[in-house]
């Protein structure tokens, strides 16, 4: 893996949170050019971890984090999956993004596509979760407003940390009633049966889970952003073309002025590219 951006004397340092405009970023003397005999060989998970650090974040505050792959042409998933378009790099950065999180937020349609289970705990992250003050794995996050889950497969049977469900007030009682007899915990995050996106961050901080990763898919990841609420996005640009007519990695409602994004960091390893890209959020006028 090789770094293509920032070329700083400190390339793992993470942004301050919520800041109001873009920094610059600057080379000075004695960093190694691109190139250079060390500058493309596998990170360790601990150097991958250092690189995509969350923010320093106050009591009250949430980090928004998504973390998504997209073929060359733009689509999101193949053949109803992201894992087509991953590699082992990709693979690794996933990995480490996740156990840098307090919680893994992800829609009910993505949890019955790609099979999710329960997030594991990895010696690799064990100190480093401790130091933190954070459970031994993240908690999976699951937004669904009808709740048609399968309450008996491992992600709610068998969870190193509780899983948690968001919905709606006016989900089916029946469903809710399913949930919390399998143990999820149940946050309701909207007054009718769909899920307010914008108070999902915040609710979830109320529980101290601050330090926040969607995996999408799509659909959520869209709401997200046109809630205002993502704060960063970890774009996996895969080399592969699919054609086909599979979704962006975002597939919601149209914000009425694009959000701008300021590039924090490019890596790169065996053609994939690995963005960061933060959202410039400005002072109020």
């Amino acid at each position: 893996m090789r770094r293509l951006f920032p070329l700083t004397a400190d390339p793992t340092s993470a942004p301050t949170a919520r800041p109001t405009s873009a920094p610059t970023a600057a080379a000075p003397a004695g960093v190694p050019l691109l190139g250079a005999p060390d500058s493309d060989r596998e990170w360790s998970l601990e150097e991958i971890a250092e690189a995509y650090g969350y923010p320093p974040l106050g009591p009250d505050e949430a980090w928004l984090r998504a973390n998504m792959v997209s073929s060359l042409d733009g689509a999101a998933y193949h053949d109803g999956a992201s894992q087509p378009l991953s590699g082992a790099a990709d693979m690794r950065v996933f990995g480490v993004l996740r156990g840098l999180a307090d919680a893994v937020v992800v829609g009910a349609q993505t949890v019955r596509q790609e099979g999710y289970r329960p997030a594991r705990a990895r010696d690799a992250f064990r100190a480093r979760r401790k130091a933190a003050g954070q459970p031994i794995a993240p908690a999976i996050a699951v937004v669904s407003s009808g709740l048609e889950l399968d309450f008996d497969t491992p992600l709610f049977t068998d969870p190193l940390v509780p899983t948690l469900v968001l919905t709606g007030a006016g989900a089916p009682p029946e469903r809710l009633a399913r949930a919390r007899r399998a143990g999820a915990e149940v946050l309701l995050a909207g007054e009718g049966a769909a899920v307010d996106p914008a108070r999902v961050p915040g609710l979830l901080a109320e529980r101290g889970l601050r330090r926040q990763l969607t995996e999408g898919g799509p659909r959520l990841l869209g709401q997200f952003a046109a809630a205002g609420v993502l704060d960063e996005l970890c774009l996996t640009v895969s080399p592969r073309v699919t054609s086909g007519h599979a979704a962006r990695i975002t597939d919601g409602p149209a914000l009425e002025v694009p959000a701008d994004f300021t590039l924090e960091s490019l890596l790169e390893e065996s053609g994939f590219l690995f963005t960061r890209y933060r959202k410039v959020r400005r002072s109020p006028e």
